[in-house]
């Protein structure tokens, strides 16, 4: 008889058509969203009223209403159904692409990215990749999703410089629109539909949980570490595109800067995470790589010397993209094992509160100096990152399953977490009665899955 929690399961036809469809709605997205970022602080200046500061908010307005509503779009889809709020959200983000599109002043374009945060569907996409996921398959799907914001991110960074050039901004947002009503069609007609929803503690956020998490130390550095991160990328894209333009690179040909970049940032990448991982050296990665923003920053800010700043700008982005990699999977092992969605929604709000700032303290900085300035806020920024992270604790090996026991009462469940808690490998155990289910935490290397199974 197969473990329920054996890793080596196959997807099922379904959980395949539930992982690459709703890929295709998060990442047509969040392609939108980042498309703008290589050419907006260029085009933005013939809107009326435009100022860097006015730039800067216009680029992270989005972040602040993401931030503010993704955890109550993820309860109002416990309410109403995954599909309706997920089609509710990407009709706001779509009106939010018009409405950025039509606009002729900055304003218009700040209260369209505003807009287009409002539809906050990230927490509801999750939730219905848990709906639609056997507990042994949910890690899979879910690594499904977050590779393909990473994806849609380097790619966007080579389709806005290109599509700017005959779509010019407008069109841009357009298209965005037009990307949100096709990941609607997908949605009703590719997307499986569930047999029941439930709130699943592993993948969605409790309210009720957050006072509790906000105590743990740890917890609350990967949370400042997310938000430093997209406020220093940000904050980036507010002077990389003049930097480009005064080195005499036309705005059309800037994808020829961000493709050798992103693809040289991936070749480092998957190494770092191999020695963070396998080699166990989490702690000692991730603080090189908050040194190497800083030093990047530095560069950036001190230097203008053409070879310096394509080396830079690859040392940013080696970096960047290694972090947000370690990140979750850092959250993953330190949050109590029933606690994990709602640690995941902490710190996703804190990933996008971490972009809107970055777009206004850059786009002030900007203003008020130059675009050498916004380097020094990326360096100091890291630097103070860096002195946060320095007493973190080495994080464990650990993974974390859900298992279902069919307890029904305390006295039971009980039971079966000192039976479980005795296993080797297990380190947490959280059993919820009226759920049924086990929340675990194991040294994979350790855990015996067929004694796991016996034991329920």
């Amino acid at each position: 008889m197969k473990s329920k929690v054996s890793r080596h399961h196959p997807l099922s036809s379904v959980e395949k058509r539930a992982a690459w469809s709703l890929s295709m709605i998060y990442a047509s997205r969040m392609l939108g969203l980042f498309m703008i970022f290589p050419i907006f602080s260029l085009y933005a200046s013939d809107l009326e009223a435009s100022t860097p500061a006015l730039v800067g908010l216009a680029l992270g307005a989005y972040g602040l209403t993401q931030a503010l509503l993704q955890v109550p779009f993820g309860l109002l889809s416990d309410r109403w159904g995954r599909k309706p709020v997920i089609a509710f959200g990407l009709i706001i983000f779509l009106l939010g692409s018009v409405i950025a599109a039509e606009a002729e002043t900055i304003y218009g374009v700040i209260a369209g990215r505003a807009l287009q945060g409002c539809g906050a569907i990230a927490s509801a996409v999750m939730a219905l990749a848990a709906d639609l996921s056997r507990e042994s398959q949910r890690t899979k799907l879910m690594a499904t999703l977050g590779i393909s914001i990473g994806g849609a991110f380097m790619l966007a960074m080579i389709l806005g410089p290109i599509l700017a050039n005959y779509l010019a901004l407008s069109g841009i947002f357009y298209l965005t629109a037009l990307l949100a009503f096709v990941a609607v069609v997908v949605l009703f007609r590719i997307v499986p539909t569930p047999v029941r929803s439930t709130h699943h503690r592993d993948a969605q956020a409790s309210p009720a949980q957050f006072i509790h998490l906000l105590k743990n130390p740890e917890l609350l550095r990967l949370d400042i570490g997310i938000f430093c991160l997209h406020l220093m990328v940000t904050c980036g894209f507010v002077a990389f595109p003049f930097i480009l333009v005064d080195m005499g690179i036309e705005t059309r040909w800037h994808w020829g800067v961000y493709l050798p970049v992103m693809l040289g940032a991936l070749f480092v990448m998957v190494p770092m995470i191999i020695v963070a991982e396998a080699k166990k050296k989490m702690k000692q990665v991730f603080l090189v790589c908050i040194l190497g923003l800083a030093f990047a920053g530095w560069l950036l800010a001190a230097n203008q010397s053409t070879a310096i700043f394509y080396f830079a700008v690859l040392l940013f982005f080696s970096a960047f993209n290694t972090l947000e990699a370690l990140l979750p999977s850092l959250v993953s092992k330190i949050a109590p094992p029933d606690q994990k969605g709602s640690a995941m929604g902490l710190y996703s709000s804190s990933q996008f509160l971490g972009a809107f700032c970055g777009g206004v303290l850059g786009g002030w900085i900007h203003g008020a100096y130059d675009v050498f300035a916004t380097f020094w806020l990326i360096a100091g920024v890291a630097i103070l990152w860096f002195v946060v992270a320095m007493t973190m604790k080495k994080p464990q090996p650990l993974k974390s399953y859900m298992v279902k026991i069919g307890v029904s009462n305390q006295e039971r469940a009980a039971a079966s977490a000192n039976r479980l808690s005795g296993l080797p490998g297990v380190k947490e155990v959280v059993v919820v009665a009226d759920e049924g289910v086990a929340y675990l935490k194991a040294d994979p290397r350790e855990l015996d899955e067929e004694a796991l199974y016996r034991s329920l």
